[in-house]
């Protein structure tokens, strides 16, 4: 058998749902009967959306749409976003879910099956861990968890409760990008050996924020949660919190995991053996703490590396994209940008193989680029809960590609080399790196496993 026959083959036992549904169509795993079946209203998914107020009310929107679901509860401390998000969601499904400004009530609910986390940063792992405690599954945005500690507890959590826990690493169910991803695995460009990612914007100055009286409308205790207590200010509420540490992981975690995620997919590698990372808060003086202009650098020990170059200040593209990856290898390049879509070329540089993207991408939209591919992530986290198939994105995965950007972070923060533990990711020989490792939780709301 040729070797072109060879890679026909192994794509088609690779992509074995993404690359063929179509949007609203039957699943991997379901026959037309069994679709049919969990359509009926007590067979819905009963979902709780928790934090509404950005990306949240688009994964609402998202998931109020998906006819096999049923959104139960809106839980948001912010009571603005809430009442929107219930009023948005009732139009959708045509049913009013609860407003629950402490999602740990809506828990107790024993008809409820999942919770949508899309809070903070800093309450991802927390929120799961709980969640996964009252034997509910989990959808968690990315970053799964605030730091590596946070994100070794979600994987004991998912070994010990045996609940789903789906990453929000969306690109990994768009039908183009898992073909492309099946290709390069089956070796049209030989081996990859380096992946270039990256992301570019042109944020804004936050400037200098004044402690101020909470708003009326917002829950900031609840707010802070895990964290420890803080004085409220005048510009960390919506959004800014990204940008401070005690929160947020900076752009190489906001944006930085989806393309880190898909390179460490493509190269099929776990744990790097060493991480560096340049950069700062270069553009504007102000409250921002993380870098705005940032290089990492991961290095694996089957002889390969990932880089990212982040801009949170100057958007312009590369490859033509404001996002995306490039793969390098023996014997060509493949392009995955920002949209559902990839090139593949050999040496000479001419184009081999092209899956073309057919939905509008936005890439800097921040809060829903791409909702109807978004979709094929979200019905796979049903299909899991419902038929047991498997994860594109399983917090196992989830949680090495995470830290992958941590580890950038925490290199960037001390201003070392990391050198690694390839076995689990775990830092060597740092006493001072390992401080960053995990944090310090306001008493009484530490998580556990």
């Amino acid at each position: 058998m040729k070797n072109s026959d060879n890679r026909r083959d192994f794509i088609k036992k690779t992509v074995t749902g993404a690359a063929a549904l179509s949007f609203g169509g039957v699943l991997p795993g379901f026959s037309a009967k069994s679709y049919a079946r969990i359509l009926g209203a007590n067979e819905r998914v009963q979902v709780a959306m928790m934090g509404v107020n950005s990306r949240g009310l688009a994964l609402s929107q998202n998931f109020a749409a998906q006819k096999n679901c049923e959104i139960r509860f809106i839980c948001d401390v912010d009571k603005r976003a809430a009442d929107k998000c219930v009023d948005t969601v009732s139009k959708i499904q045509g049913s009013t879910p609860m407003a629950q400004p402490d999602f740990r009530k809506a828990l107790e609910d024993k008809q409820l099956d999942a919770l949508v986390v899309a809070a903070p940063d800093h309450w991802h792992a927390p929120a799961a861990l709980l969640a996964s405690a009252a034997g509910k599954h989990v959808y968690l945005e990315k970053p799964c968890s605030h730091n590596p500690n946070e994100g070794e507890m979600l994987v004991a959590a998912a070994n010990k409760y045996k609940n789903v826990i789906q990453m929000g690493n969306q690109r990994r169910s768009w039908p183009n990008v898992a073909a492309g991803i099946a290709e390069l695995h089956g070796g049209i460009i030989g081996r990859p050996y380096f992946a270039k990612t990256w992301y570019t914007n042109n944020r804004p100055s936050i400037g200098v924020g004044k402690n101020a009286a909470v708003p009326e409308w917002l829950d900031y205790d609840l707010w802070q949660g895990p964290a420890p207590r803080r004085e409220y200010k005048d510009n960390l509420i919506h959004y800014n919190w990204h940008w401070f540490w005690h929160w947020g992981t900076g752009e190489a975690l906001n944006n930085g995991t989806h393309m880190i995620d898909l390179a460490r997919w493509g190269l099929q590698v776990d744990f790097p053996t060493k991480v560096a990372s340049t950069g700062g808060r270069y553009r504007f003086q102000d409250d921002w703490e993380a870098p705005d202009t940032q290089n990492i650098s991961i290095e694996f020990a089957n002889k390969s590396t990932i880089s990212w170059e982040g801009r949170s200040c100057n958007p312009f593209p590369i490859e033509g994209n404001t996002v995306g990856v490039v793969f390098y290898g023996d014997n060509g390049t493949m392009v995955i940008g920002g949209s559902n879509a990839y090139k593949a070329y050999d040496l000479k540089n001419n184009i081999i193989k092209e899956a073309k993207n057919e939905t509008k991408i936005d890439a800097t939209n921040l809060t829903s680029p791409s909702q109807q591919l978004d979709a094929y992530h979200i019905q796979n986290f049903f299909s899991a809960i419902k038929s047991g198939t498997a994860l594109a994105a399983d917090i196992h995965g989830g949680h090495k590609s995470t830290l992958l950007c941590q580890l950038g972070n925490i290199a960037q923060r001390t201003g070392k080399t990391l050198n690694i533990d390839p076995s689990n990711g775990h830092i060597l020989n740092d006493k001072a790196a390992m401080k960053l490792w995990s944090r310090e939780y306001q008493k009484g709301w530490e998580p556990k496993v």
